[in-house]
C-alpha cells in the first residue's frame, strides 16, 4: 500500500483503467460479423466501450469529454473517430485517445485460445489486456492481429487501446506542412478505432495465411486451383493437423502435418478444375470455397469465401480481362461521411456501391486498401478494384530511408496477402502521386513492391498512379509495372507553368503518354473538376462547369481507341483538410466537392447524369 501512496494521481488513474474490476458487468461479444469471408468462430466486439482523449491533450479537446461519462471516459460505439465534426487545425494534426471495453468470452473451455483483430485503427496502437501491453500496430486500413496473452477465461476482461493518431513524414500517407504552414495529409486525418473489432476464437489452429488462387491460362483453358495456407498450433504440445477444401463441389485433401507447439506450418496443393465458369462484371459468377482443418478426429476450424475465376493480363499495352481488351469506366470513393467520418457503418457502403453501379461505374478507386465487405459487395455485383495502399505522395527525401522504403514494401505484401482471394481486384498499386520524375530511390521501391506483390500473385498486375504532368517525360523508373494510371487535371489544376490551365493539350498529352510506355496498359485514374453552385459554365466551381469538363474528357478518351480505361475522382464529396479549396475560387473547407454526390445528402450533382449518360454509351467489356 505505501509504494501505491507514493505514485502519483494521474498514474494510478491511468493504472485503475487498465485492470477491470471483478463486480463490473461486462459485454459477452456477439456471434455475428460484417462481412462473411473468413475463419470461423469470430464474435463482433460490439455494445458500450468507453473513450478518452489523453490527459495531456485535454485543453485542445475539452468539450469531448462533457458528455455523461464514468469518471472522465465518455461511452462510445466503436467503430469511432473521436474528432468528427472537429475540421479545425488541431484536430487534423492529431493527438492521442483511449478506448476501454470489458468483455466476458462467449466460450469458456479452458483448451481455447483467443486472439482480437483490429479491422482498422488510425495510426500508431498500443493493446493492452488486463494491464499488460500485449500488442503494438502502426498504420490503418488494413487488419492486424494480437493473441490475447495473460486472458482470464472467466471473468472480467479489460481490452484497453491506445491510439496516436499524430502522423509523420513518413507514414502512410504522411502528413506534411502546406505553402500557408497548414497540416496536410491526403485526406482527413480521423483519429480512433475506424473499423470494427472482433474476438477470434482458436481451437488449436489459427488460420495465419489463407491462399486460393485461381489460374487461367486463357479464357477457354481448364482452371487449376493453387492452395496455400499457413497454420499455427496455438497449444502447448504437438499436434496433427489435416486439411481439406471444397472449391464448388470439388474436394481436395490438402495433406497432414504434424505441427511443434506455438510453431506453424504451410500446407500447399495444385487442383487441377477444368473448365470453369468464368468470372467477369457481366457475370460475377462465384463458387464457395470452405476449407476445414481436423486434428484428434474433430474439427478445430473451417474458413469460408468467395472465389472467382478469371485472367487478367497486360499484353500489347492493353488490359485484358478473360482474353479480351477492356475500356473500363470507374469512380474513385472515400469511406467519410458527415456524421461518421471514417467510421462509416455498412448501410453506407451499400448506398455508395449502389450510386456507383447507377452511374455506369464498373471500377472502384481509393488512395487504401477498402472495408472487406465492400470487397465482398464487388465480388458478388461485379465489380473491379483498383486497389492501392497509401504509399501517397511520400517525399523523396524520406523514401531515401532504406526504413520508409521497406516499411512501404510491407504495406504492399498486407494488403496483397489481405484481399487476395477476392475476384473484383484487378490490379494491385504501389502508391500515388510520388514524385512524377522517378529516380534511383522510387525506382527500388517500385521494384521492391511490384516484386512482392508478383511473388505471392502472379495472376495480377501491378500499378501506379502519378501526376500527369507534360514536363514529366518518359520514366524508366516505371518498367517493373504493368498499368500506368494518369491523374490528369487539365482545365482545372494550372499545374507546372501552367500548362494544365488548356484542356485542348489533354489530347496530345495522353499520345505522349501512350508513345512514352507502350508496352504498359494506360488507364485515367483521376479527372475532375469542384462543384459547389449553380452559374455560368465558365466560371470554376459552378456545376455548369463541370458538366462541361466531364463531357469534353469524356469524349477525348473516348477517342484513344488504345485506353485500357478512365477513373471519375470522385464520386462522393469527403473532408481533406482544414484549408481545402481545390482550385475552387469559392471552396468549402474542408471538403473535396469534385464529387458526383454531395457530402450531407448525397444528393446527385448535375454532372451525374452526364458521366452516367458517358460511361453507359462506353464499351467496356467487349
Amino acid at each position: 500500500m505505501r509504494f501505491f501512496r507514493l505514485l502519483p494521481l494521474a498514474l494510478l488513474t491511468v493504472l485503475a483503467a487498465l485492470v477491470p474490476s471483478t463486480a463490473q458487468a461486462a459485454d459477452v461479444p456477439s456471434a455475428k460479423t460484417l462481412y462473411a469471408d473468413g475463419p470461423s468462430g469470430r464474435y463482433l466486439v460490439d455494445g458500450q466501450w468507453l473513450f478518452r482523449l489523453d490527459a495531456a491533450d485535454r485543453g485542445v479537446r475539452q468539450r469531448f469529454y462533457r458528455q455523461s461519462s464514468t469518471s472522465g471516459w465518455s461511452r462510445v460505439t466503436v467503430p469511432n473517430v473521436w474528432n468528427v465534426g472537429d475540421d479545425s487545425e488541431a484536430s487534423m494534426r492529431g493527438s492521442v485517445g483511449w478506448y476501454r471495453k470489458d468483455f466476458e468470452l462467449p466460450d469458456k473451455k479452458a483448451a481455447l485460445e483467443w486472439a482480437m483483430r483490429f479491422e482498422s485503427v488510425n495510426y500508431r496502437s498500443r493493446v493492452y489486456l488486463n494491464g499488460r501491453e500485449i500488442g503494438r500496430n502502426a498504420g490503418a486500413y488494413i487488419p492486424f492481429t494480437v493473441r490475447l496473452k495473460g486472458l482470464r477465461k472467466r471473468g472480467v476482461n479489460r481490452l484497453v487501446v491506445r491510439v496516436d493518431s499524430r502522423r509523420l513524414p513518413t507514414d502512410f500517407p504522411p502528413s506534411g506542412l502546406s505553402s500557408t504552414g497548414n497540416a496536410t495529409g491526403g485526406w482527413f486525418n480521423y483519429g480512433g478505432i475506424q473499423r470494427e473489432v472482433y474476438l477470434q476464437k482458436l481451437d488449436t489452429v489459427q488460420f495465419n495465411t489463407v491462399r486460393v488462387l485461381p489460374r487461367l491460362s486463357c479464357s477457354t483453358c481448364p482452371a487449376r486451383i493453387d492452395f496455400t495456407l499457413a497454420m499455427e498450433n496455438v497449444t502447448n504440445r504437438t499436434r496433427r493437423v489435416s486439411l481439406i477444401a471444397k472449391y464448388g463441389s470439388k474436394r481436395i485433401g490438402l495433406g497432414t502435418r504434424t505441427i511443434g507447439a506455438g510453431n506453424a506450418e504451410v500446407f500447399s496443393r495444385r487442383m487441377a478444375f477444368g473448365r470453369a465458369r468464368l468470372w467477369s462484371p457481366k457475370s460475377p459468377y462465384l463458387y464457395p470455397v470452405k476449407i476445414t482443418a481436423t486434428s484428434g478426429g474433430r474439427t478445430v476450424g473451417t474458413y469460408d469465401l468467395k472465389s472467382g475465376v478469371r485472367s487478367l493480363k497486360v499484353s500489347r499495352g492493353r488490359l485484358y480481362l478473360n482474353g479480351r481488351p477492356v475500356n473500363f469506366r470507374g469512380v474513385g470513393v472515400q469511406e467519410d461521411t458527415r456524421t461518421q467520418g471514417f467510421a462509416v457503418d455498412n448501410a453506407f457502403r451499400d448506398r455508395l456501391v449502389a450510386e456507383a453501379r447507377a452511374v455506369g461505374a464498373t471500377v472502384l478507386r481509393t488512395h487504401y486498401p477498402m472495408h472487406p465487405y465492400v470487397h465482398e459487395l464487388a465480388d458478388k455485383l461485379g465489380l473491379l478494384i483498383w486497389s492501392e495502399i497509401p504509399v501517397y505522395a511520400v517525399k523523396t527525401t524520406y523514401l531515401k530511408r532504406e526504413s520508409v522504403r521497406a516499411l512501404a514494401a510491407k504495406e504492399m505484401r498486407r494488403n496483397v496477402e489481405t484481399n487476395l482471394n477476392h475476384p473484383s481486384v484487378f490490379t494491385w498499386s504501389v502508391g500515388n502521386e510520388l514524385s512524377s520524375k522517378p529516380g534511383p530511390v522510387q525506382g527500388d521501391y517500385i521494384k521492391r513492391a511490384s516484386a512482392i506483390a508478383k511473388d505471392i500473385d502472379p495472376t495480377r498486375p501491378t500499378s501506379i498512379a502519378f501526376a500527369g504532368y507534360p514536363s514529366a517525360g518518359c520514366q524508366g523508373e516505371y518498367k517493373p509495372l504493368d498499368i500506368i494510371g494518369v491523374n490528369e487535371y487539365y482545365g482545372w489544376y494550372p499545374g507546372p507553368g501552367g500548362k494544365l490551365f488548356d484542356r485542348d493539350g489533354l489530347s496530345g498529352y495522353l499520345d505522349q503518354v501512350r508513345r512514352c510506355y507502350p508496352r504498359h496498359a494506360i488507364a485515367v485514374t483521376e479527372f475532375g473538376a469542384e462543384a459547389n453552385r449553380e452559374g455560368p459554365v465558365e466560371e470554376k466551381g459552378t456545376y455548369g462547369y463541370q458538366r462541361d469538363l466531364v463531357n469534353f474528357h469524356l469524349n477525348v478518351f473516348a477517342s484513344k481507341p488504345w485506353l485500357s480505361g478512365a477513373i471519375y475522382w470522385a464520386l462522393n464529396e469527403f473532408r481533406v483538410k482544414p484549408d481545402w479549396e481545390g482550385g475552387n475560387p469559392r471552396p468549402t473547407p474542408p471538403v473535396h466537392q469534385k464529387g458526383l454526390l454531395t457530402y450531407d445528402t448525397m444528393s446527385r450533382k448535375p454532372a451525374w447524369a452526364d458521366v452516367q449518360r458517358l460511361f453507359r454509351a462506353t464499351n467496356q467489356y467487349p
